[in-house]
Order: structure tokens, then sequence, then C-alpha cells
């Protein structure tokens, strides 16, 4: 009797078409296998980037991160004293990650994630050396656009004065963080971007919404990213309010905290989510 029975796989058993199953698959929500292996894939490619590419990419992800500062700025002074001041100016937060996360250029905190996937599958003295290169020329470049864009706004007064005054309202709180609370609340911005960067392959028309809703979450949790944090301390740093050492110690702390929420924390929990479905016994 078992050879009558029907086969679970038979195209002739199934109630749909071939073009209703074309469809299901089509919108069927990656598994989290599938999403590991795009983001792995996009790793790899990103390790292999000839350094040009990379730095020139880091510059321009720099200057464009910046504007998250200056819309920040310009709400910030237009919405001064209303009740929702708050609320409205954190929004201008999302711009700068919206430009640089959609235009696909080279955000360090996106590579906390993306280049540590081929490293945990791939362990090799060669992946590690592959990843620390591109870590310090993508960090490097991203400073220096952040350098690059505070002179423009201020230096060489790009920016009316009244919207100058608002970006430093907003950044002198992220200048008096002491050492320990910009790594503790770098660690959640870390880890949020990391999130962005995993979910942008199962999101994708609505990764507009993913990014803006995740960066302002960041914004009004006051955490702290350390690449548009950049901005705000070059800034303050530019006008003679902090130090430059002051500057680069709240940097180095953010992005430890960074590294450590969007790697320690996301990358090897990705990892070890599927580690037993992709690795041999």
């Amino acid at each position: 009797m078992s050879g009558d029975q029907p086969q679970a796989n038979d195209p002739a058993d199934s109630p749909l078409t071939r073009e209703e199953e074309q469809d299901i698959r089509e919108h069927q929500s990656l598994n989290s296998v599938s999403l590991y292996a795009v983001t792995h894939r996009e790793g790899l490619e990103e390790l292999k980037r000839p350094f040009m590419s990379l730095w020139w990419s880091g510059v321009a992800a720099g200057i464009g991160i910046s504007t998250s500062v200056l819309a920040e700025g310009i709400l910030h002074t237009v919405f001064a004293g209303s009740d929702s001041q708050f609320a409205l100016e954190n929004l201008g937060y999302t711009v700068g990650f919206v430009l640089v996360i959609m235009g696909r250029l080279q955000l360090f905190t996106e590579n906390t994630l993306t280049v540590i996937l081929p490293l945990l599958t791939h362990r090799s003295w060669h992946m590690l050396g592959c990843l620390g290169r591109l870590w310090g020329i993508v960090f490097v470049a991203n400073m220096a656009g952040t350098l690059l864009a505070a002179f423009m706004m201020y230096g060489l007064h790009a920016v009316p004065t009244e919207y100058i005054e608002g970006m430093n309202a907003i950044s002198r709180h992220y200048a008096e963080l002491a050492f320990s609370e910009a790594f503790s609340y770098g660690i959640i911005s870390g880890f949020l971007i990391a999130a962005i960067v995993w979910m942008k392959p199962s999101v994708q028309d609505a990764a507009f919404f993913v990014i803006v809703m995740f960066t302002y979450l960041i914004a009004i949790g006051n955490f702290t990213h350390v690449i548009a944090g950049s901005t705000e301390l070059f800034l303050l740093a530019m006008q003679g309010d902090i130090t430059i050492g002051h500057a680069a110690n709240i940097i180095f702390a953010t992005l430890l905290g960074n590294i450590t929420g969007g790697t320690c924390l996301f990358a090897l929990l990705a990892h070890g989510q599927v580690a037993h479905e992709i690795e041999p016994d």
C-alpha cells in the first residue's frame, strides 16, 4: 500500500499554480541562515575592495553622517522653546544614516558586523589581517570625513551661525560624558547599527523606515555613535570649547563601545545561532 501513497513534494498534489508558488518564494521571509549568507557575502566583497575605493567611500561616509548633526542643529534652532523640541530635533539624527547606509558608503560601525562574519567562518591570521586593514582604512577615512565636514561648516562658514549654535548645544551633552558613559552608551548604538545591517536583506523596500526607526532610538536615547559623535567633538574643539585630547578620549571610549555592541554581542550571537547549520560536525 505504501507504493500508492502520494509524494509530499509532488507538484500534482499542490493546490497552487506554478506562478503562485513562485510568488510565495519571492515574498517568503529569509531565514537566519539566508540572512547570514547574504551578510557574509557582503563582508567578503568589502574585504576584497582596493584601498582607494575604501578610502574615498569612507571619507564620503564621514561627510554624509555629519548631516545628522547639521539636521539636529537646524531642528534644535527652529523648534526652540517648543515642548516637543527634544523629540523633533532628534529626527534630524536619522538623516545622515539614511544617506550613508542607503548610499552604500563605508561606515565603520556597519563593518563591525559584515566583515566579522567571514572571520568567524574562516578563522585564520590572513582573514584577521584583512579585517584589520579594512577597519583601519575605513575608520581613519570616516574621521577625515567628519573633520572635513566640521571645518566646512564652522571654519568656512558654510552653515549660518544660528545653526552652528544649535549644533553646539546638542554636542555639549556628548562632550560632557565620562569615559565609562561614552563606552557603555556606545554598546547599545553598536548593537542597533549591526541590527540594521542584519535586517536589510529581509526588509528590502522598508529599509528606509528601519534605518529611521533604529537611529531615532539611538538619538532619543542619548546613545553614542563614534562617527556621528566625532563631528560634534570636532566642532567643539575648533571653537576651543574642548581640547583635542578630550575629544580623542571620548572618541576612543565610544569606538570601544560600538565594537563591543556590534561585534562582541550582535556578530557573535548572529554566528552562534547558525553555526551548527553552516559548519560541518
